[in-house]
């Protein structure tokens, strides 16, 4: 890997994939479920193994999902974003609709702005500051991982 868009770009056929509470019931349970989905360990902001990249994860605007938006990133990895055409690479949304799948587990899209594409993920919260984000090119393989450190 060689950077932050650039280490998604250099993973060798194009493919790079990130490492890595469904609220229902009464009104009494969304009110407790969504104090427990904010509340939750994924939530935070995390940085790319080169230290490229800054995500911040927190509940989706939909209320029951993870979504993270980047809100930081080097000279390198906003240049390479801008020649892809993503003109501001802060605030866009690297990680959309992560839904969970067991303690620590969650399955959603990510976003490779160099790409210019979108491809299932998943995350996994391996310990309080380390999530394993990875996704696939085509149904399960060609896949690739990346651990992000939790830095706040």
């Amino acid at each position: 890997m060689t950077g932050t868009i650039d280490t998604m770009r250099g993973w060798g056929i194009g493919i790079a994939m990130l490492v890595a509470g469904t609220v229902a019931g009464s009104s009494i349970a969304a009110k407790t479920g969504a104090a427990n989905i904010a509340a939750d360990p994924v939530f935070g902001t995390w940085r790319n193994p080169k230290g490229t990249l800054t995500v911040e994860t927190a509940p989706c605007r939909n209320g029951g999902a993870l979504c993270g938006a980047i809100v930081w990133a080097s000279d390198k990895a906003r240049a390479d974003a801008r020649a892809a055409g993503v003109a501001t690479l802060i605030g866009t949304q690297l990680l959309s609709d992560y839904h969970r799948t067991g303690q620590g587990n969650w399955s959603g899209t990510v976003y490779i702005p160099d790409m210019g594409r979108s491809f299932s993920s998943r995350i996994k919260q391996v310990s309080p500051e380390t999530l394993t984000i990875s996704g696939c090119l085509i149904h399960g393989f060609i896949c690739k991982s990346q651990v992000w450190h939790r830095i706040a």
